[in-house]
């Protein structure tokens, strides 16, 4: 499936579902003409007297030296094969594709200077399915992600490596096997494909969905905590959360109240139940959980803003005859927004795993048994698994420091404050597999505590969860290997199968606008 896009008006709803569906891309007709305009003004420029950084000057620090036209395109191919000094792991092939249609929605702004078959070469590579590989580290996040782009532009000049039919591969040999040519660039299209913060938006992007979907699943999971240690439903009443005001609060509570709807288990101790409140982890999960749900929604606006965002240098201002350095390659609004997700994915962990900790402590669970097993002593039960998310919760805390704030100088003083957004954004999907654990784990416990109450039996909503659940983990009775039980849960958590197995609101899922 081909989706076209209109430079400026791509919603987070469409760049998900081509990320998640792998889909090819094609700019609107409607962009054509902007960036045919601002490439003959660069064109212009390439054939003036006048020195235009980027466009006739070098680089950087270099910017002073005038170079002339007839080397205006080694120029631009020089640049992108000194670029290429990333290191590390590749970064994965949906995110990838992300970056290049993230490139392109920048591109046709028509404010780069680039022409069409540098736009189209693109489209043509996302269709064909040749993907350029992209070492993950590299990029400070400033005068643009310069690293993993110019590893982008070298695939598409047939330079570096790619990935074709599932195989690494040479560029040119990956472009040739689909029957595509690579490009010669002209006057500034080096620097506008390797100028901008399309690497550090695509992984905080990836790290804002998967954010969400975990932010979903701990609705489910801690109904399913509070009727397995026999909590209460009162810290959930509408009109606690709608004294406060905060969206997100109102909107878990409300969700998790329809989760534990017609639930036995609550019924059975509404009177006569000897404790009085609920520990924090319990009482206060709409006022956390809800509070990292207002974050995200406010760092996706971010993120969809620089999606949309021209964020090269120079720019090419058509209207004004201009070309013009600016500083929109600054990724700092993506690296904020990456420091918020990553607070929030903390967050959700921390308070997730204080419930897993109440669960299999004899003390704290209202007379379920040590560990969440039938024959504690002789087993084991859940004990170690509780530990593994105390292990993940604290590396997650650790990642969350920010890295906005961690600037460093580069390129002989020119560049001296950066963002670090690109791995600001990176770290998110670390986070995010460490969540996956920490909520897998606590499914696990609450649904093994519901179990315990029997007779009394749960609500039909969380029934539907634990079901899903249990085709892939089953009940614990006796002590067994546990890592494959560990791994399932997570994975139903990671694919959004548990959260999809309930009816959950759109803002809790993370649609709302």
């Amino acid at each position: 499936m081909t989706i076209t896009l209109t430079p400026g008006a791509a919603t987070l709803a469409q760049l998900q579902d081509i990320w998640a569906n792998k889909h090819a891309v094609i700019l609107s007709p409607s962009s054509h003409a902007g960036i045919k305009a601002a490439q003959a003004l660069v064109t212009n420029a390439a054939n003036g007297d006048a020195a235009v950084y980027g466009v006739n000057t070098g680089f950087g620090k270099l910017a002073s030296v005038k170079i002339a036209a007839k080397d205006v395109a080694t120029l631009q191919r020089n640049l992108i094969l000194s670029h290429c000094c990333g290191v590390g792991e590749a970064l994965d092939e949906a995110t990838t594709r992300l970056m290049m249609v993230l490139k392109l929605l920048s591109l046709g702004r028509g404010a780069s200077g680039v022409a069409m078959t540098t736009v189209e070469i693109i489209q043509d590579m996302l269709a064909k399915g040749v993907t350029p590989v992209i070492p993950g580290q590299g990029s400070v996040g400033a005068s643009g992600d310069l690293a993993p782009l110019a590893h982008m532009a070298a695939a598409m000049i047939g330079e570096g490596e790619a990935v074709f039919d599932g195989l690494r591969m040479p560029a040119g040999e990956a472009l040739a096997k689909a029957g595509l040519t690579p490009i010669v660039l002209g006057a500034k299209e080096g620097l506008a494909l390797i100028n901008g913060t399309q690497f550090s938006t695509a992984c905080a992007l990836v790290g804002l969905w998967g954010a969400w979907r975990n932010a979903a699943t701990c609705v489910l999971t801690c109904a399913l905590s509070t009727d397995a240690i026999m909590g209460s439903t009162a810290p959930l009443q509408d009109a606690i959360h709608t004294l406060r005001g905060h969206a997100g609060q109102i909107a878990v509570a409300r969700a998790q109240r329809a989760l534990m709807e017609g639930s036995q288990i609550r019924e059975s101790h509404v009177d006569g139940d000897t404790r009085v409140q609920d520990p924090y982890c319990i009482r206060c999960q709409p006022q956390v959980t809800g509070a990292a749900m207002d974050l995200l929604h406010f760092a996706g606006r971010t993120l969809e803003i620089e999606a949309n965002a021209v964020t090269d240098n120079p720019l090419v201002l058509v209207d004004d005859n201009l070309i013009v350095s600016g500083g929109n390659f600054h990724a700092e609004p993506v690296g904020f927004a990456a420091d918020q997700i990553a607070v929030a994915i903390s967050e959700l962990g921390a308070i997730a795993q204080r419930r897993v900790a109440l669960m299999v402590d004899p003390t704290l669970s209202f007379d379920l048994p040590p560990f969440l097993t039938p024959d504690p002593g002789l087993n084991s039960g859940l004990m170690i698994a509780e530990v593994t998310t105390a292990a993940l919760m604290s590396e997650n805390k650790h990642l969350a420091n920010p890295c906005t704030t961690d600037s460093t100088p580069t390129s002989a003083n020119q560049e001296d404050h950066v963002s670090m957004a690109a791995h600001a954004a990176r770290r998110l999907l670390r986070m995010n597999a460490n969540l996956n654990v920490i909520l897998g784990v606590e499914a696990m416990c609450g649904a093994q505590g519901i179990e315990f109450r029997a007779p009394l039996q749960t609500s039909d909503a969380l029934k539907a969860a634990m079901a899903i659940l249990r085709a892939q983990v089953p009940t614990i009775v006796e002590d067994r290997y546990m890592a494959p039980s560990i791994e399932a849960a997570a994975t139903l958590v990671e694919t959004g199968a548990l959260a999809a197995s309930v009816d959950l609101p759109d803002f809790v899922k993370g649609h709302a606008e």
